[in-house]
């Protein structure tokens, strides 16, 4: 008796050459850069034709944009299936405020962010990827506060000061995991985790003692 085939819709067909070329550009970028990370290069990379891949994306600029976008939710899926880690909110605030740290360091250091970075960076010479970009990011930091607010150790923090506080430490994980590339400080980091915990640690007491004054 033969195996039944299970036979693929049309749209899944195409979200699955869809995901093929992103994940082409993606590695593409991470791994040569902006500028060499052709329509020929994601062509090699994905087995797609050009014609194919223009089919879904009519320009390189298109497809840039796309994999930016890509990145992102794949960072939120990953950084969401890493949220069990922190407990819930009765747990140590130094922990937890660690644990989130480490998340926040991991989800910088993916593979897959260096494809963002290096769009940041092309976008600051090239004006039509920046205009592009420039909401894409605005949208990308709005959705990491909002994701932020919903952990337990945002309540510890009043609401202007936790959005301060997050994406001041994602700038510092974004600095860092560049810096990283050339100039490694492993001791310097991990004191770096410990420090900026202490620290996000001793804001909450102070504005604790505040409010009971």
């Amino acid at each position: 008796m033969s195996a039944s085939v299970v036979r693929r819709t049309q749209q899944e067909r195409r979200e699955e050459t869809i995901g093929r070329i992103l994940d082409a550009t993606i590695t593409a970028l991470a791994g040569l850069g902006y500028t060499a990370t052709t329509i020929g290069e994601v062509c090699r990379r994905s087995g797609m034709s050009s014609g194919g891949v223009f089919r879904h994306f009519p320009t390189r600029l298109d497809l840039m944009i796309a994999a930016a976008d890509a990145v992102r939710e794949r960072q939120f899926a990953n950084f969401e299936a890493g949220l069990a880690a922190l407990g819930d909110e009765h747990a140590d605030i130094s922990e937890s405020l660690r644990v989130c740290l480490e998340l926040l360091r991991t989800a910088c250091r993916a593979p897959m962010n260096a494809a963002w970075y290096e769009l940041l960076g092309a976008a600051r010479t090239y004006p039509a990827l920046r205009e592009h970009l420039t909401p894409m990011a605005e949208r990308y930091h709005a959705q990491i506060v909002d994701l932020g607010r919903s952990l337990p150790v945002a309540a510890r923090f009043p609401a202007d000061v936790f959005d301060t506080l997050l994406l001041s430490l994602v700038h510092m994980f974004d600095g860092e995991a560049l810096a990283s590339t050339v100039h490694p400080q492993p001791e310097l980091e991990v004191r770096r985790i410990e420090l900026m915990a202490r620290m996000s640690a001793l804001v909450t007491s102070d504005i604790s003692s505040n409010n009971e004054q």
